[in-house]
């Protein structure tokens, strides 16, 4: 892969020459080149800015130094334009992720053009879409004073997705925002005891097993307390988003929780379920208090799950929906596993009721790692579950 860069701060990319790029430089897997912007300035005072056409603060960098860069460097880094990306480092570009990490990787000429002052005349990226890709990439929600770190962090998460970058390749598998889209577990060296801190006894267990689970469930409590935009939505097998409810969907809930709880109602032969009588003025006041997901397929509402923090340390699940014609299918189940993962770091366990005599309900919650609590009260003709996270 070959890399180059158009500034008009060259000594920013210094730190190419560090590390494992300047490794992967020196071994052939990457070329870098670094290009100073006013080479292409034809004035003694080497100008690249100027006032920008309909007033205001600060400058516009000027097209033409930029026109000729391109039609110098497109065709040195590479055999062909289409073969070469051009990455606009700016605020107002698409944000910058892992995905797009992986997907330039698979180029094999990026071509970095870091703006200044109030950005690049807007002519030069429309031109640019002539002769090559280009990709307008934000590194975040903030404003730099150049592109030129946003161009360095793009370039380290790039290059150490190439084959042999990485001395071993497997340590980009767990890494946060890696396949699984989980935030990456805690990890500990020795000693193990430092400063009244211990390394969690099951990582020094042995048991791979074990140890497994422990990291997926610490990698889901990380997202669900620092980036819980992570976990949604999530996906099921047959590629349905799961999604967070508005109070547009208020209606369609209380029809799917009728529907629902007159099954449980004949399951328990009681007709005092909260459920069925509520209006829909009450499940708009609730929507506002719990977490509540849906499904939709073919634009029909036909899935819904619920949860909300009680207690500081119990994650409450109710309202586990799902249309009768698709009962058994299996998304009650992946309602349930949806609900419990986007639980706060803060709830320790789940807890859920339902009816006394709603053995298929209690099968699936068993199932699922739940136990009965016959120890804790429930509403009359309900039994409560519980399930240590």
């Amino acid at each position: 892969m070959r890399l180059d860069y158009l500034t008009i701060f060259p000594g920013f990319f210094a730190p190419l020459e560090l590390s494992l790029p300047g490794k992967a430089a020196d071994k052939g897997l990457l070329a870098f080149g670094v290009h100073d912007l006013r080479t292409w300035t034809h004035d003694r005072h080497r100008t690249v800015d100027d006032t920008p056409y309909g007033g205001g603060a600060g400058m516009v960098m000027r097209p033409e130094p930029w026109g000729e860069a391109f039609d110098e460097l497109v065709r040195a880094g590479s055999t062909g334009a289409e073969r070469t990306t051009i990455v606009f480092t700016t605020p107002s570009g698409e944000p910058f992720d892992q995905r797009l990490a992986e997907e330039l990787a698979t180029r094999e000429h990026l071509l970095f053009a870091c703006g200044r002052y109030e950005g690049i005349d807007q002519r030069v990226i429309d031109h640019a879409r002539g002769v090559a890709e280009v990709r307008e990439v934000s590194l975040g929600d903030y404003v730099l004073n150049g592109g030129e770190v946003a161009a360095l962090a793009i370039t380290e998460a790039v290059v150490r997705l190439l084959p042999g970058f990485m001395g071993n390749a497997a340590s980009l598998v767990e890494e946060s925002h890696a396949a699984g889209g989980l935030l990456e577990y805690p990890v500990y060296t020795k000693p193990p005891q430092w400063r009244g801190h211990e390394v969690p006894a099951v990582l020094r267990s042995g048991d791979h097993g074990r140890i497994a689970a422990w990291r997926h469930d610490q990698a889901v409590r990380r997202t669900a307390e620092r980036r819980p935009d992570l976990l949604t939505p999530s996906v099921l097998d047959d590629g349905t988003p799961i999604v967070r409810a508005t109070a547009g969907d208020a209606g369609e809930l209380l029809t799917l929780q009728r529907a629902c709880w007159v099954q449980e109602a004949l399951a328990n032969d009681m007709l005092d379920i909260p459920a069925l009588h509520e209006s829909l003025d009450d499940v708009r006041a609730w929507l506002g208090e719990w977490d509540t997901w849906v499904v939709r397929r073919a634009g029909r509402l036909v899935g819904a799950v619920r949860g909300r923090l009680e207690g500081g340390d119990a994650w409450d699940i109710g309202r586990v929906m799902v249309a009768p014609d698709l009962q058994g299918s299996g998304l009650g189940r992946a309602l349930l596993e949806h609900i419990q993962a986007v639980a706060p770091a803060a709830a320790t366990s789940y807890v859920l009721f339902t009816g006394a005599a709603s053995a298929r309900n209690q099968q699936m919650y068993k199932r699922a790692g739940f136990r009965l609590r016959r120890d804790l009260p429930a509403p009359p003709g309900a039994v409560v579950l519980t399930k240590r996270r």
